[in-house]
């Protein structure tokens, strides 16, 4: 009498897990796996870099003055064009080391142009950090880091920090998924992505 009953439970729990998809529950793993394979978070993160005239705001962003420290680029004062706003400006060029550093990386037919720009990192999921589900919507915080894609890459994006972002997700009829728009609550990843900030 027993053995029959626990066979039937058995079967029972077999046809509830059978009709439940992996996707029915919002765990650490599935949100990791949504984020990290989601286009927008495996999108590779552009360097733009411009030589010749720029303005002095431009010259002394974080960007151009990592590329002075290392020496990969030098400059001189120039008279500023019209439509670049208040002098002064500067006239920045490519240092030897700073050709050999990025020759190989910008394609063939830029190597004339004044702008362009170079793949420099991808990011690294580092961890979900917490979930909060409110009936079919859920933020889902997590860490992120970037991993550098060459030699400018190493130089422009830190592989050590961590940054802390907060995703958007829907329950829909066929499971979870990344919030697409900004509809309330929450945000979609494009944009938890530029509103990261560092974890401690």
């Amino acid at each position: 009498m027993r053995k029959p009953f626990i066979l039937v439970l058995y079967v029972v729990c077999l046809l509830l897990l059978t009709s439940c998809s992996p996707r029915d529950f919002l765990s650490r793993r599935l949100a990791a796996d949504l984020i990290a394979s989601s286009e927008t978070f495996r999108a590779q993160q552009q360097f733009q870099l411009r030589i010749g005239v720029v303005s002095n705001k431009d010259y002394l962003s974080p960007d151009y003055f990592v590329l002075q420290h290392r020496g990969w680029i030098s400059a001189t004062h120039a008279n500023c064009p019209p439509d670049l706003e208040s002098p002064p400006c500067w006239d920045v060029m490519l240092t030897p080391s700073g050709v050999d550093a990025f020759q190989g990386l910008i394609l063939a037919g830029d190597a004339e142009k004044q702008s362009f720009s170079i793949p420099a990192a991808r990011r690294e999921l580092v961890a979900i950090t917490g979930i909060a589900r409110q009936g079919n919507v859920a933020d889902v915080e997590f860490t992120w880091r970037w991993i550098p894609l060459n030699e400018v890459g190493a130089v422009v994006y830190p592989g050590g920090a961590r940054y802390r972002s907060i995703a958007s997700f829907r329950c829909y009829d066929d499971g979870w998924r990344l919030a697409q728009s900004a509809s309330p609550p929450g945000q979609p990843l494009d944009e938890a992505l530029r509103n990261a900030e560092p974890a401690e």
